[in-house]
């Protein structure tokens, strides 16, 4: 029964970031009546609605007062550089709605989400700014947690310039550079990104050193860099597409030259990593042939591509990452 109410406890918490109430409530604790015409809730759903939240552990309430819990506060203010609600923006502006065609997506394995209607959905995404900007804040609140952890457990020290490929707003080089002051970085993707990307760049004080390169990592060569990142893209794609492109990435690369792929790893033994799973599972609502795979099955690739060393590394939540090196 837990589980079968999980949807409503969800859409809670997205509603809950889709209309600020965490960002408002980083400014000062308020009570109910505040809140409600501070951020627009009906007073018929005010108590029930934040009382919700402090079970959930996302608020807290004392004598009526209501505050964010710490971890709430950090990640899901909209202010902080750490706010990973991009993703959950995008999971109730699109996502939580095409789950509801979950069971046909078993039934038939086809694309669930805008694509039932005959839409490229990448296409979409790409031409119109707006939800651009929310799919590629939404990858940022994917990859922010990961790329701080990579940021600080590769051996960046032993390299100088690297390259984000399928970069999305930028997340994952803004946190290896902040962390390595030494490392010279670029961002590759289409060219549609490259504004968001900069200004994103810009925000944080790296634009000397992160720069964007424009480009299609199926149809153009990939930047020249001692190590070659690729955060949540190889997912996106079946199993030849992943294969084309860790090729394409060794020969891009140096002799002892780097390949990063991270991912939500599906553990090895395939009955732990719940959020892999999901992720995998939504592979299928989004994408015509995406799957999440194990470590073992990316060091595989990578050792069939030509890499000479492998490994896998946990990472932060349900993130790992394989490393192959030339």
């Amino acid at each position: 029964m837990h589980l079968g109410f999980a949807f409503m406890a969800s859409r809670t918490l997205l509603s809950a970031v889709e209309i600020g109430l965490f960002t408002e409530l980083a400014k000062g604790p308020l009570d109910a009546v505040t809140v409600g015409q501070r951020i627009n809730i009906h007073p018929r759903a005010q108590l029930d609605f934040l009382d919700t939240l402090v079970t959930l552990k996302l608020l807290h309430r004392a004598n009526g007062v209501y505050s964010n819990s710490p971890e709430a506060d950090l990640f899901l203010d909209r202010a902080k550089p750490s706010y990973i609600g991009g993703l959950l923006e995008m999971f109730s502006a699109r996502l939580f709605g095409h789950w509801a065609h979950f069971t046909e997506a078993l039934r038939t394995g086809q694309q669930q989400n805008e694509s039932r209607d005959g839409v490229d959905i990448f296409k979409e995404l790409y031409a119109d700014p707006a939800r651009l900007r929310q799919f590629l804040g939404a990858m940022a609140g994917l990859s922010i947690p990961g790329a701080q952890a990579m940021a600080k457990q590769f051996p960046w020290k032993n390299y100088k310039t690297f390259a984000d490929v399928g970069c999305a707003q930028g997340a994952a080089p803004v946190q290896i550079a902040l962390a390595n002051p030494h490392l010279q970085a670029v961002g590759f993707d289409l060219p549609p990104v490259g504004p968001i990307f900069e200004e994103y760049v810009a925000a944080h004080g790296l634009k000397d050193r992160v720069k964007f390169q424009a480009g299609s990592f199926f149809t153009d060569p990939l930047p020249s860099v001692d190590v070659i990142v690729m955060g949540h893209v190889l997912h996106d794609w079946d199993l030849p597409t992943k294969k084309m492109l860790i090729k394409k990435a060794y020969d891009a690369l140096p002799a002892g030259g780097a390949f990063i792929a991270y991912e939500t790893l599906i553990d090895d033994a395939r009955c732990e990593n719940l959020s892999s799973f999901l992720i995998s599972l939504n592979m299928i609502i989004e994408t015509p042939g995406g799957f999440d795979y194990t470590g073992a099955d990316g060091q595989a690739w990578m050792k069939e591509a030509g890499f000479r060393e492998t490994r896998v590394e946990h990472l932060a939540g349900p993130d790992g990452m394989v490393v192959g090196i030339k």
